[in-house]
């Protein structure tokens, strides 16, 4: 029993709406197993789905309830349990037919070449996962809130990718309690295919948005956590699955999706006779896309009847191909292949009575798909890549007769679990027809013991089983011996974290310069800058790295450089005040990046009417001298927009470019210098024109004035950006949560640099010894 309010949210409803005539709507029931396996316990438990209702709707349009005749498994879903998004013709089209399957589809599916990458695409998508994580957020905010019941939030597939990182940082801003899991019904492919799309980090970073991320196999899984390794610089344990995020820990399970079994062979039961007419029968059913490898199964049959003349007039090959996507050139280039190479082969080898191949281009209801599994000898699952593939699985439910053979690709998610299959690849042309003679031929206790083992797993493995395996993975229920199934947090980071990718690149004998940002990086954020402090540990450490010959220690910061020097308070290192702008070295030199003496004019002037419009409820401006920083993070935020927006115009008429802080604008100079260019003017300044050939750089910073610096260092140093933020942008090779790990970084370095130097103290001792 699910213990909370549930909230599904998918691409569609779970049923699709028809407009009659007297214009009312009516709900035509929809299959599949993700509606039969939710919707009944969404039922149960007064849950919400949301979805988009379909084209031609709009929101004056009222959802209906179902026929009274109707007996789906979505029947007793009211329409006060049903949240439409609705879309824009416009938007549905760059978001569904372009970023969806113009982009998605194909990458996912390992198939770059045939994937489209459109800005106006990724844009569409953005704004529709917005609208999906509005609806939700709504739907959070009119539950009860002194309810002991904690909403969980179930996203489904590719069409949402990004919308769970919304839904998590604003409930998280407003104290809406939730749990969010995912899963996805495709494959997730490896990091050399996500990588190609331009916007990868937003897809990483809105899955991982969720509590629990579920995949159909294991292969995935890790895919999905190395993706986060590599593209996002995540601290990841690949034993366990996990990944941490933003300050949180999150789930990456194998939850592999499966069939209603009862369903299916009640359906198998039901259904009339097909009338082959004693042929052997090798059945196909596929919607007709690239993916389901149907021109390869095409020819493989071919080289059947090529290499195997016996079966001509005794066997036929009947394809189910449903119409998909027919608005599409591609889509319409393969059916015109496919009709003609089905017209080659027919030609080729039909008799005035026999053909050997039966092809259906249309949608036929489950009554007849389910007599056809019964009937058929041999069913042909042969697709190029496939996140599971139900086809095999509703086959082998419905073997309510004689026991049938399933030949099944292994590139389908099926081909991992179900072993009784005979595997093939369908790129072996030859072999495909080889193993296909081989089940035509099978003996019938051959067939009848793995039909049999393949039926009993179903059965105990059904679309109910995943659906509780899902929702007992979320920690939302209890096993029956009592286990807890909350979420286990990963170990706090430890110094050995670091081993694996900086001890090699700092090196046996670097001088290493290690830079910092001060706020949020050095110092937990604060209230008031004041009250930024350095924590007694992280300072012990910087001033034992500082004493250090082979260590250089510089803090950058956007405060007034005298203000950061004071706030550090450590002498032997060197500072830089106000973004760069002002530079104190080690060695007591100095340096002020040239400003134009009428720009302090203006910022005084800036600061008065600042001070006079904006300093209200509790928002504040801190004069730097030529840069301003104005502070609303103890503003109401019901009341911030205005006061954002006037200090946002008037630092912009002033003539100054505008910054954002966290919870702050700063008013810049436009000068071309910032944190980049005043990290390259320290090392310079420090070690020469030559640095980069003999200094190892470590940099770390937490706001987006650090990016300047991170993307300047780009390649020439090892980077990281300090964030909880469920979403940020950074070109940062790692990701640091919090301050904390900032100085379990610093104790890493002050270890790796003393046993370094142990090390070589003790190999010069030796080479004396020798000598």
């Amino acid at each position: 029993m699910v213990e909370s309010n549930l909230i599904v949210v998918s691409n569609r409803l779970p049923f699709t709406l028809t407009r009659e005539e007297d214009g009312s709507l009516r709900r035509v029931p929809s299959a599949g197993g993700l509606v039969t396996a939710v919707a009944p316990v969404l039922i149960q438990s007064k849950g919400t789905w949301i979805g988009w209702p379909g084209r031609g709707l709009t929101p004056a349009d009222q959802i209906p309830d179902s026929e009274p005749a109707d007996t789906s498994p979505a029947a007793g879903l009211e329409a006060s349990q049903v949240v439409p998004v609705h879309l824009t013709e416009e938007d549905f089209s760059l978001y569904y037919n372009g970023c969806c399957n113009a982009t998605f589809w194909p990458l996912f599916h390992s198939m770059p070449d045939r994937a489209v990458f459109e800005e106006t695409f990724w844009d569409a998508y953005i704004r529709v996962n917005k609208l999906f994580a509005i609806a939700i957020l709504n739907k959070l905010r009119s539950l009860d809130k002194d309810s002991d019941k904690i909403p969980v939030i179930w996203i489904h597939d590719y069409h949402l990718m990004v919308a769970a990182s919304t839904v998590r940082q604003v409930a998280e801003e407003e104290g809406l309690l939730c749990k969010i899991g995912y899963f996805l019904h495709i494959p997730f492919p490896p990091w050399d295919m996500i990588k190609i799309f331009p916007w990868h980090d937003h897809i990483l970073q809105g899955i991982l948005g969720c509590d629990l991320v579920g995949f159909h196999l294991q292969d995935y899984c890790l895919n999905f956590v190395e993706c986060c390794r590599r593209g996002l610089g995540c601290r990841v344990d690949r034993t366990g699955r996990l990944v941490e995020h933003a300050g949180r820990t999150l789930r990456i399970r194998a939850l592999p999706i499966s069939i209603p079994f009862q369903r299916f062979e009640e359906l198998a039961r039901e259904a009339p006779d097909s009338n082959w007419n004693n042929l052997q029968v090798i059945l196909g059913i596929d919607r007709l896309d690239y993916t389901k490898g149907l021109v390869n199964r095409f020819r493989s049959f071919e080289r059947l009847l090529c290499d195997y003349p016996e079966y001509h007039g005794k066997i036929v090959l009947l394809q189910v191909a449903v119409p998909s996507r027919t608005d599409v050139k591609e889509y319409q280039e393969l059916k015109e292949q496919i009709d003609q190479l089905v017209g080659r082969i027919n030609g080729r080898f039909s008799t005035a009575l026999w053909s050997p191949i039966r092809y259906i281009y249309g949608c036929l209801s489950q009554l007849e798909l389910a007599g056809f599994y019964r009937d058929a000898d041999v069913a042909l699952v042969t697709p190029l890549r496939d996140g599971m593939n139900l086809v095999a699985k509703e086959f082998v439910a419905c073997r309510t007769k004689k026991p049938g053979v399933l030949v099944l690709s292994p590139f389908a998610g099926a081909g991992k679990m179900m072993h009784e299959a005979l595997l093939v690849n369908p790129y072996e042309l030859g072999n495909v027809a080889r193993v296909l003679h081989r089940a035509l031929s099978m003996p019938g206790d051959e067939r009848e013991l793995r039909m049999n083992s393949l039926r009993n797993r179903e059965r105990n493995y059904d679309v109910n089983h995943w659906m509780k395996n899902f929702m007992k993975s979320m920690g939302n229920l209890l096993e029956e011996d009592g286990e807890d199934l909350s979420p286990i947090p990963m170990q706090p980071l430890q110094l050995s974290d670091f081993d694996d990718y900086l001890g090699e690149y700092v090196g046996k004998d670097s001088v290493l310069a290690v830079l910092l940002d001060y706020d949020g990086t050095l110092s937990p954020i604060a209230p008031h800058p004041d009250l930024a402090t350095i924590p007694p540990e992280t300072k012990g450490v910087l001033e034992r790295l500082s004493r250090m010959p082979d260590v250089f220690i510089g803090v950058i910061s956007g405060r007034e450089v005298n203000n950061v020097h004071s706030m550090v308070g450590i002498d032997n290192i060197t500072y830089a005040g106000n973004h760069g702008l002002a530079i104190h070295h080690k060695d007591g030199s100095k340096y002020y990046h040239p400003m134009p003496e009428e720009m302090v004019d203006r910022a005084a002037q800036l600061m008065e009417q600042l001070t006079v419009e904006c300093c209200q409820h509790g928002a504040w401006v801190e004069n730097k001298g030529a840069l301003l920083t104005f502070h609303y993070r103890s503003v109401p935020k019901e009341l911030r927009e205005p006061l954002v927006a006037r200090a946002r115009q008037l630092i912009s008429d002033a003539g100054f470019k505008v910054g954002t802080a966290k919870c702050a604008l700063e008013s810049k100079p436009h000068v071309k210098w910032d944190k980049g260019r005043a990290a390259i003017y320290i090392l310079r300044n420090a070690f020469g024109v030559d640095w980069k050939d003999r200094i190892r750089i470590l940099y770390a910073g937490d706001d987006v004035t650090d990016e300047d610096a991170i993307s300047a260092l780009k390649g020439m140093s090892y980077t990281f950006r300090v964030s909880k933020s469920t979403l940020t942008n950074t070109l940062a090779d790692k990701r640091l949560p919090d301050t904390d790990s900032v100085r379990t970084l610093l104790l890493w370095v002050e270890k790796h640099m003393t046993d370094r130097k142990a090390r070589n103290d003790d190999q010069v001792g030796r080479s004396g010894e020798v000598e």
